[in-house]
C-alpha cells in the first residue's frame, strides 16, 4: 500500500495508514464528541474503509449517537486514546481522530457540524460551512 496519512495512538501498540486522502475532514460539536474531546470539539477525518489499514488490537464500545445511527468507536485497550468511530449504516467509511494522525497539518476542518450543541465558548468557525445538526451523508463511491 502507498502510504499517505499514517497515525497512531499514544501509546503506539495501535498504529493506522491510508494510502488515500480524507474524504472530508470535520469539527464536531455533538455531545458524544465532547465527551470524547475533554469537553471540545472533536477534529475528524472521514476515510474510504477500502484504502485503509489498522494494526494492533483495538476495544470498542457500541453506542447509539444523537443522529440515530448505531456507532462503533474503537480505542486503544493499553492507552485509552480514542481513535476510529465508524456509523454501522456506512460500512465503507471510518472516522479517524484527528489527534491520532502523525501529522495534523492534514486534519484541519473544513466545516464544523453540531454546531447547535456548542457550549457558548466553544470555537465555530464563522469563516467555513456550519450546520446545526447531522449534516448529509457523504456519497457511498
Amino acid at each position: 500500500m502507498a502510504t499517505f496519512v499514517t497515525g497512531r495512538c499514544f501509546c503506539g501498540v495501535v498504529r493506522f495508514q491510508s494510502e488515500k486522502r480524507p474524504v472530508a475532514v470535520r469539527a464536531c460539536w455533538c455531545r458524544d464528541c465532547q465527551y470524547l474531546s475533554s469537553g471540545n470539539a472533536s477534529i475528524n477525518a472521514i476515510f474510504k474503509t477500502e484504502a485503509f489499514e489498522i494494526t494492533g488490537e483495538v476495544s470498542e464500545y457500541v453506542s447509539r449517537a444523537d443522529s440515530g445511527n448505531v456507532m462503533r468507536r474503537r480505542f486503544c485497550p493499553r492507552c485509552g486514546t480514542p481513535l476510529f468511530s465508524e456509523s454501522l449504516s456506512r460500512p465503507n467509511l471510518i472516522v479517524v481522530r484527528v489527534g491520532a494522525l502523525d501529522d495534523p497539518e492534514i486534519g484541519r476542518p473544513e466545516n464544523f457540524i453540531w454546531t447547535a450543541s456548542s457550549p457558548s465558548w466553544g470555537f465555530v468557525d464563522s469563516e467555513l460551512p456550519n450546520c446545526d445538526g447531522q449534516p448529509a451523508a457523504i456519497p457511498r463511491h
